[in-house]
Order: structure tokens, then sequence, then C-alpha cells
């Protein structure tokens, strides 16, 4: 089906009854096909050499991330060194995409990083509920820019987005976007809150209009996180935007991806939805905590054939 884009699309954005429109007029999501086909994907195998490449990607691609209220400055400063060293006894493996923080700790990791090239993303906008006011959130997004992200995650308010009010919705993600300055702005979803794929679908497109440099799937705090048919919806969205607009758009799938299976997973569903394109950490991101350890014990694994101990990594 070939989508009818407003021209410009700012057009679609002056009231909710325009942004209804236009949202509840992209084509409707195939659950059944949606399903079938991720699960599909996720039964294709990648061995060897590609296997190594592949756990290499997806390690550049991890946001590294501690959003915990116990979160220390030791803690940051050692997830910090993680990231940029993931494995101190083999240089080859290589870094992290970004850490990602609460706002009130992106100084510290900015300290720890200086010109290290890893991004510091902060979550912003009152995660992980997203409700409070806009000077709020802009004060908080603010505040971690100056503070040293180059990357800020906001969550949009749901309730907004579920009663029908898109343009509050659309009005806060540009509002934040022009706050972010020169950062980067990922437009977390919370997609296990939004009930369908028509939802996710409908969300997605609202937070591409209004400026999102990434589509986030989840905050991790809300089951279901992130799962493979809700980014599959996430990738065909970023698809259809490319080819109306031209505008390349990231995904970020966050929560809940704990496995180097899990990874490739997405990595093959990248591939398949997207293109070799999207295959980099400017477009893919994965948020995860504990996912990193099992990628370096795999990675550990080719190299030498058998399976480290458990001491082999470190315990975050």
């Amino acid at each position: 089906m070939t989508l009818t884009v407003p021209t410009p699309l700012a057009d679609a954005a002056t009231s909710d009854a325009a942004l209804r429109r236009f949202l509840h007029g992209l084509p409707g999501v195939d659950q059944v096909g949606a399903e079938g086909r991720a699960a599909n994907l996720a039964t294709r195998s990648i061995k060897t050499t590609a296997k190594a490449y592949a756990i290499d990607l997806a390690i550049r691609m991890i946001d590294l991330t501690t959003l915990e209220g116990a979160d220390t400055p030791g803690k940051v400063r050692s997830l910090c060194a993680k990231a940029v060293r993931p494995d101190p006894t083999d240089p080859s493996t290589p870094s992290v995409a970004a850490v990602c923080v609460y706002g009130d700790l992106v100084g510290l990791a900015r300290d720890y990083l200086g010109d290290s090239g890893l991004h510091i993303a902060a979550v912003a906008t009152a995660f992980p509920s997203g409700r409070a006011s806009l000077e709020v959130k802009l004060a908080d997004t603010r505040h971690a820019v100056a503070a040293g992200a180059d990357e800020i995650d906001m969550v949009i308010d749901r309730g907004a987005f579920l009663s029908g009010r898109y343009l509050q919705v659309y009005e806060e993600i540009a509002a934040v976007k022009d706050a972010c300055g020169e950062a980067h702005l990922k437009v977390i979803l919370e997609t296990g809150e939004l009930a369908t794929y028509d939802n996710v679908r409908r969300a997605s497109w609202l937070a591409m209009m209004a400026g999102a440099d990434f589509i986030k799937t989840s905050t991790g705090k809300i089951a279901p996180a992130a799962t493979l048919p809700v980014t599959l919806v996430m990738l065909e969205a970023v698809r259809d935007w490319r080819d109306a607009t031209g505008t390349l758009v990231g995904v970020k799938p966050a929560g809940g991806i704990r496995t180097t299976k899990d990874a490739l997973r997405y990595l093959v569903l990248v591939n398949e939805t997207v293109g070799i394109e999207w295959l980099t950490p400017d477009l893919f991101r994965i948020g995860a905590s504990s996912l990193l350890n099992d990628l370096l014990l795999q990675r550990q694994k080719l190299a030498s054939g058998h399976y480290s101990g458990a001491d082999y990594v470190t315990v975050d």
C-alpha cells in the first residue's frame, strides 16, 4: 500500500483531528503476519566467521545501561570502564556504542569517558513514567545536555497518546528535540503499554514527524519490553519513513535482550527488514545491561573453542 504523506508533514500536525486522520490512515498491521515473520526470522542460524562478525557488531551497538535508584558514582565509573574495554584481556574487543544513565550521573560519565568517542545517553522527561509538566521535562533535558549528554532518551506520555491527544504528544517531542540542541533524541514509545501493533506504528510515525532521531521500544521497566514483532513493526515504520521523506531514523529495542542468540535474532530482523544500511550503531542500538557479558563469553568461546568460567566477565 502506498502511503499518502502530507506535504509538508507539518500539515498533519495542526490539530488532534488532523493527526488522527493521518495516523489512523496508516496501513493496519497484520498481527498474524508480523508475528509469523518475526518467528520465522528468529530461526535463522549464523555460523563461524559470520557469527564472529555479528557478535562484534552487536557489542558495538550496545547502549550499556544502568537505571536503578541505587546507582552510585562507583557503579557508573565501573560501567564506563567496561564500556570502553569490555574485555580487558583482549584489546581486539570493540567498545560499546554508549553508556546510558540517569541525568544526574551524566557528569560522572563524561569525566570518565572524556574523548573516548563513546556516546553518553541520559534518560529524561520524567523517565520512566513520563508524567510531569512540560517545563519539568524540558529542564530535565537541558540539565542532562549541559552536563555532557550527547543523546537523550525521552519517554512519551502514553496516557495522552492512548486518549487521542496526539498533538500534545507531538508538541512535547518537538519541544524536547529543540531542548536537545546538538544532542540526538531517542523517543521511547513504551510499546508494552500501547496494547496493539497499530498503536506502535502510529506512535512510531508520530515520533518521527516530531523530529526523533531514533525510536525506542521500551524503558525496560514495563513488561513486555522489546519483542521481535514490535521491533519489526518499528523497522517497517522507519523504512516507510525513509521512502516517504528520504530521512533515516534509527531503532533501539531495549529491555529483555539478554543473550547472544537474542541479539543475533535482532540483527537478522534488521537485515531482512530494512537492509544492511541500518546495520550500524548510527541507526540501530540495543539497550541492555546483562547482554554484554553473554556476548563476551560467546566471543571467547569462538576464539578458544571452550567456554570460560563464571569469573571471566565482571558482575554488573
